[in-house]
């Protein structure tokens, strides 16, 4: 008896799970990527180490109830266009104060 070329129910099902993990892994590296930029930005503006920023960018979400990654891209709109929604930026600045500056390697002491 010739097999089928249509894929039964289960394995139909196994490749709409795997798509849908694909698609997820696919949005986890846009993700990471945004998020990278982003702290690579603050690093530069706000003299505070990655690792810092890190959590700088989870306080502020958590503060302000959006995503991580909207965090993120809203930063990286801020450096493209100088413009932030006033809430996020003053939870940028409470975050940033409690975080850093931290010196720069190299600075004379005053």
């Amino acid at each position: 008896m010739a097999q089928d070329s249509d894929p039964s129910g289960e394995e139909a099902d196994r490749i709409f799970e795997l798509e849908e993990e694909v698609d997820q892994l696919k949005e986890a590296v846009t993700s990471h990527q945004v998020a990278d930029q982003a702290i690579g930005m603050v690093v530069v503006l706000g003299r505070v180490s990655p690792d810092q920023v890190w959590e700088v960018l989870k306080e502020v979400s958590q503060h302000t109830n959006i995503k991580l990654r909207n965090v993120a891209d809203l930063i990286l709109i801020w450096g493209r266009m100088g413009q932030m929604p006033a809430d996020i930026r003053a939870e940028l600045e409470d975050a940033l104060d409690r975080h850093g500056p931290t010196e720069i390697p190299g600075t004379p002491q005053e």
